[in-house]
């Protein structure tokens, strides 16, 4: 399965949830993660999606340190079947 594909599952999966998984763009902060997986009731993770197999470059990683560091959720996957796991782990309160 391709990268891409793996991203569009995960967009489908978040959507299904009555999230939203909007792409990052971030000029100036290069390595930031693919995703923003936000979902219901503050639920918030991001996500560097990957082809299988692969794995986060250098900088990347230092982003996700940067991330972890401040307190939020950072995976990297590399098949759709971590979708469902990562995204009940982000989960988000009960309002």
């Amino acid at each position: 399965m391709r990268e891409k594909e793996i991203e569009r599952k995960l967009v489908d999966a978040v959507k299904r949830r009555g999230g939203a998984c909007p792409k990052w763009v971030s000029p100036g902060f290069d390595g930031a993660p693919d995703r923003i997986v936000l979902l219901p009731f503050a639920g918030i993770g991001f996500v560097e999606v990957k082809a299988p197999g692969e794995k986060a470059r250098p900088l990347q990683e230092s982003r996700h340190r940067l991330l972890r560091e401040l307190g939020f959720k950072v995976y990297v996957i590399d098949g759709a079947g971590q979708i469902p796991s990562m995204l009940d782990e982000i989960g988000g309160g009960n309002g």
